[in-house]
């Protein structure tokens, strides 16, 4: 059976280990520019892509292997990758007596970890996947490249259905994205340059495909397409590569059990609709148990901010859709479009939030533990402030305030004459960090109070800085994210580089540091995340151990917020041992 008006089979563009135990995968990643069509309007768009495609090329491997990718910058912007994932060092031989192979030199951060891959060079990134399985991404972390610089990592069990779920028939990448009719790189020079912010996305994609839900010509054979067979089960292993939205997910007539986020296993949840906030993953089983025929999968927009709408241009409200199509479904089923679903309101945060607190670990032996002493406390505001236009911003309104965002009322700045992690390995932080990131914010207020919106004083947020909070190794932490309402409330997804961290309680409002003793800590079976989608007019609480030497990066994902500061780096010191200390860069690293 097929669906008459539909485009050929969707083929994922994949690289696949060429053996089951191989332990090395390696891949070149060739970024270029190159001409695509528009979406709803005439003519062509320059991008940049890895091997002329978008999304790039998805790296498989398997848990234990070593993964080498070849970067090669024919763009004419500069480079760097990051890998959606924690790298780590060699593990003392007690444990387990596996050596973990890593560095965190790989980890991509633009002038965090390298200075960029400079138009005409290239850098190989090399790093073990060791102690993670499951959906994992890398895309490009230097600018608003990442639009279309991005693709799939996947990490499967070290033995062949090594999963602790049923083997599903098939698995399925479902990558989410944003697209913009302009240059990404330039819309993010001239919102820095003028202090306005960028337009929103003129598309939502699914694997780089806008659908058929924008009734124009420009769109028609624009859509990606996954074959099912009936009463067969599938592993839906979805990506939100978006720049600024957060997605609802769903498949019409059909269900899901979530069972994992983030690369790790979580008990088995049901859900008809799944939320993911832009740098998460979830992998999800799909039972093909409807009437055979054409089914839509759809996504659209999560709003979370208040007031709503969020942006004086509103936001794109739009539903993408991609296509499930029974194979083995008899003719005469294809009859009309395929079935769409039904979609959450754009402010729906109840779901949103039932989504994102139902999730918990899957107790496996082995896993890790979340750490039930603390070393380290710190209470860290999470928002938007208002500043003046910084010398740099040469099209600015100098008349009026701009927008910055900020932690603890400190707004980040990239250093730009070296990376953090190249000045702290060389002992050279005096010009490049500082190392005074506060551990509670300077005034405390009631942070989410829609009365505060407008208060100048308090939205006011310094020039920015580079400031670092150190810790020691393998120092226990255990952080407040609260949200503020300064310039508005919304949902932060707060990205974690160089480690998971266990997610111990959320809840809306202040964090008055009741949470624990009134029982709310989940201290048995958290979830697991690299990144936390902090509820709107919220708070999260989450707890990690800094075992990993280096500097490591945290940041909101929603890339807007980034590039005006809503970032902190952490300084990991070295641990006793050789294979605990921070090793010396590779011979090819970038320089500035």
């Amino acid at each position: 059976m097929s669906c008459s008006w539909m485009i050929p089979v969707f083929a994922i563009l994949a690289f696949v280990a060429s053996a089951a135990q191989a332990d090395v995968v390696e891949h070149t990643f060739n970024v270029a520019t190159l001409s695509l069509p528009r979406i709803c309007q005439p003519g062509n768009t320059s991008v940049t892509a890895v091997n002329g495609r978008v999304p790039g090329p998805q790296v498989e491997a398997r848990e234990g292997d070593t993964v080498v990718i070849h970067v090669i910058n024919d763009s004419p912007y500069n480079v760097t990758v990051h890998w959606y994932m924690y790298l780590t060092y060699s593990s003392p031989p007690d444990v387990h007596g596996v050596f973990q192979r890593g560095t965190p030199w790989a980890d991509g951060p633009a002038m965090v970890t390298q200075c960029p891959i400079r138009p005409g060079h290239r850098y190989t990134y090399r790093f073990a996947v060791a102690g993670q399985e499951g959906t994992l991404w890398w895309h490009a972390h230097s600018s608003y490249m990442r639009a279309t610089v991005y693709g799939a990592l996947v990490i499967r069990p070290r033995r062949a259905g090594g999963y602790p779920f049923p083997t599903p028939y098939e698995e399925k990448t479902v990558l989410l994205g944003e697209w913009w009719n302009g240059d990404p790189v330039a819309l993010e020079s001239q919102s820095f340059s003028t202090g306005i912010p960028a337009p929103n996305a003129d598309a939502y994609t699914i694997n780089g495909m806008p659908g058929d839900s924008y009734l124009c010509p420009e769109t028609t054979n624009r859509i990606a397409k996954f074959e099912v067979r009936r009463d067969k089960t599938y592993l839906l292993r979805i990506i939100n590569a978006a720049l600024n939205t957060a997605f609802f997910f769903k498949v019409a007539g059909h269900t899901f059990t979530v069972v994992a986020a983030d690369a790790s296993y979580t008990e088995p949840y049901a859900t008809d609709v799944i939320v993911i906030a832009p740098g998460q993953t979830v992998d999800a089983l799909m039972a093909a148990d409807a009437s055979p025929g054409c089914y839509h999968m759809a996504i659209s927009s999560y709003q979370s901010a208040i007031p709503f709408p969020p942006r004086p241009a509103g936001f794109n409200g739009n539903t993408s859709t991609a296509v499930v199509e029974y194979v083995d479904a008899t003719a005469t089923t294809d009859a009309g479009s395929p079935v769409l679903p039904v979609m959450p309101k754009p402010n729906d945060t109840y779901t949103a939030n039932q989504f994102y607190t139902s999730l918990t670990a899957l107790i496996r032996p082995g896993r890790r533990t979340v750490p039930l002493t603390v070393d380290t406390r710190m209470l860290v505001t999470v928002g938007l402030g208002f500043s003046s236009c910084q010398p740099e911003q040469t099209q600015c309104n100098r008349s009026a305030p701009v927008v910055l965002a900020n932690m603890n009322n400190v707004s980040f700045a990239l250093p730009n004459t070296v990376s953090m992690l190249e000045a702290l390995y060389r002992n050279t932080a005096d010009g490049v960090y500082t190392r005074d990131f506060p551990d509670q914010p300077p005034v405390a207020f009631d942070y989410t109070s829609r009365g505060l919106l407008g208060n100048s004083p308090l939205a006011s947020t310094g020039s920015p800085s580079t400031k670092v909070k150190t810790l020691r190794y393998n120092a226990t932490v255990e952080m407040v994210l609260q949200n503020t309402a300064l310039v508005g409330l919304e949902s932060h997804p707060m990205h974690l580089h160089g480690f998971n961290f266990f997610v111990v309680a959320q809840g809306f409002g202040n964090n008055n540091g009741e949470a624990a003793g009134a029982g709310e800590f989940n201290l048995v079976n958290p979830q697991e995340r690299n990144t936390v989608a902090v509820p709107t007019g919220g708070w999260a609480v989450i707890r990690f151990v800094a075992d990993n030497p280096g500097m490591w990066a945290m940041h909101c994902h929603i890339d807007s917020h980034f590039a005006i500061g809503l970032a902190m780096v952490f300084e990991v010191e070295s641990g006793p041992t050789p294979g605990t200390t921070l090793p010396p860069p590779p011979p090819d690293l970038p320089q500035c």
